[in-house]
């Protein structure tokens, strides 16, 4: 039977076929082997190399395994192991987690295994997958047991390959993970087979046809990486995949941007002066935010005009004197230089800021050109690389090109950002395809119509923002009680002490011996 070869290189039908379920990872040629014994047959029984229902069952069997595993715990596991190859640190790393005998032994099986994996035979890969399987496989399993421990091997073998490649390209650069991805991606051409007739790009496939994807000129016309796939067929353990290969680039992380790869996303309220950045600190939240609109508005100035950089600054000066992590909203920097914003961004970081908030929404109401936005990225982490740099996108917020959202994200990680932020965003499917695609932590905005801080979590939002919904909560209180003893009306008038208040200012200088 002849088979046509079809190549796509525009990013639209790249994209389209990666998604497509027909399209599936071509089975290496190769004779049957014996069952539980040999590579041939654990190619035949792992998840890439199927289809249908077989692959649905079989993926499952991943992802089960994988929800056992936290990306930020395997990161600082292999970061903090020892010195050595590569591929063997990935396997042995993921072999711990998963609680298997003798990770060390797995780790050198299947770092055998995979260098006829996806081609080739070799007796010493048979000999290895009939070792592991030994030690994986319940004694006298049968078909369900043996395809369950074939998956858990098929899972580190490709760990292994994936992640072993992508910090080999990576190497000892400080080029963010996300630009990796795009411009030296370790997958150039993808090789796809259909198991039933289809049709990309207006194109028709026959069942057999051969598929060929050119990642390299996809990535060229468009930002957003397809190395792992693209939704809603993206690899199960990319998340994994790129929490290992950035803790083998031993890049430390500052405590808060470690707050941002924890298994609970980072909750983090705004505060508007020194007595609610206290009081909120006083309550055990790990990090305090500020929020443009309180800081605006306390000065009788408009949010969003760029009319309060010394506001910012000197709010900024009186945080810092305090014990508490804190970031602070910049807008969009009070300036279109990067190297000004460059400057406010250092000076902040002075002033004892550990983050900082930078939008492309503009005070006309439009978006910043994206590539103005990344300068302004690009030229705060030259400046101050241990800040952490949140680039928020306003395409939600202002209700336009919201379809260029997640091709802004991925110019803004590729530029530096540690962070990126999409207020207004409430949808879970799209919240869902947003962290599909991206590297760095998402930050929501908490909405009370939206999503439950635990469901913002299982979508694998990383950073939940309360915005300026605590000061106008505040300014509603306020009003609200004053108005009611004015008429007489019954008020809630629980209050914190003067006391309380009072010890959270700075004592004041005593101009006498």
């Amino acid at each position: 039977m002849t088979s046509t070869i079809h190549e796509f290189n525009r990013y639209e039908d790249v994209r389209a076929a990666l998604a497509d379920p027909a399209l599936v990872p071509e089975l290496p040629a190769a004779d049957d082997g014996p069952v539980g014994a040999s590579v041939a047959w654990l190619r035949a029984t792992v998840a890439r190399f199927s289809s249908g229902e077989q692959h649905r069952r079989r993926r499952a069997l991943v992802e089960a395994e994988l929800s056992r595993l936290e990306p930020a715990s395997l990161r600082r596991a292999v970061a903090a192991g020892p010195e050595g190859q590569v591929r063997v640190r990935v396997v042995q790393t993921l072999a711990e987690a998963l609680g298997m005998p003798e990770p060390r032994m797995v780790a050198e099986a299947v770092t055998v295994i995979a260098g006829t994996y996806f081609g080739g035979t070799d007796a010493a890969a048979d000999e290895a997958v009939a070792h592991l399987m030994a030690r994986l496989a319940p004694r006298n399993a049968d078909e369900d047991g043996l395809e369950a421990a074939a998956n858990r091997i098929g899972l580190l073998v490709q760990a292994c390959a994936a992640t072993a490649a992508l910090v080999e390209t990576a190497a000892d650069s400080d080029v963010p993970l996300a630009r990796v991805l795009r411009e030296a991606s370790p997958v150039s051409v993808m090789r796809r087979v259909a198991t039933r007739s289809t049709r990309v790009a207006g194109r028709e496939i026959a069942e057999g046809d051969v598929v060929l994807l050119d990642l390299a000129a996809a990535h060229r016309v468009h930002p957003v990486p397809l190395a792992f796939g693209a939704p809603p067929r993206v690899c199960p353990g990319r998340a994994h995949a790129l929490a290992l290969a950035d803790g083998l680039r031993r890049r430390p992380l500052t405590d808060f941007a470690r707050l941002h790869h924890q298994a609970t996303p980072l909750l983090l309220p705004n505060a508007w002066d020194h007595a609610s950045a206290a009081a909120l600190a006083a309550q055990g939240f790990a990090a305090i935010g500020t929020t443009s609109l309180g800081v605006a508005a306390a000065a009788g100035l408009t949010d969003g005009a760029a009319a309060t950089a010394e506001a910012t600054s000197a709010l900024a000066r009186r945080l810092g004197r305090g014990s508490f992590l804190f970031t602070v909203d910049a807008e969009g920097g009070f300036s279109e230089d990067p190297e000004e914003v460059a400057e406010l961004a250092r000076r902040l970081h002075e002033a004892g800021a550990a983050g900082i908030n930078l939008e492309d929404g503009r005070p006309d109401g439009t978006l910043a050109p994206v590539e103005s936005h990344a300068a302004k990225i690009a030229a705060v982490k030259a400046a101050v690389p241990e800040l952490f740099v949140n680039a928020r996108t306003d395409t939600y917020w202002l209700g336009r090109q919201e379809e260029e959202t997640a091709a802004r994200l991925a110019v803004y990680e590729q530029a530096g950002a540690d962070g990126v932020f999409v207020p207004g965003l409430s949808d879970p499917d799209e919240m869902a395809a947003l962290t599909a695609t991206l590297v760095v932590p998402l930050n929501i905005l908490y909405s009370p119509t939206g999503p439950a801080l635990a469901d913002l979590a299982a979508l694998g939002v990383r950073r939940i923002s309360l915005g300026s919904m605590l000061y106008r909560r505040a300014l509603a209180a306020a009003v609200s009680t004053a108005t009611a003893i004015r008429d007489g009306r019954p008020a809630d008038l629980t209050t914190l002490s003067y006391a309380q208040v009072q010890a959270w200012g700075e004592p004041s200088p005593h101009f006498f011996s």
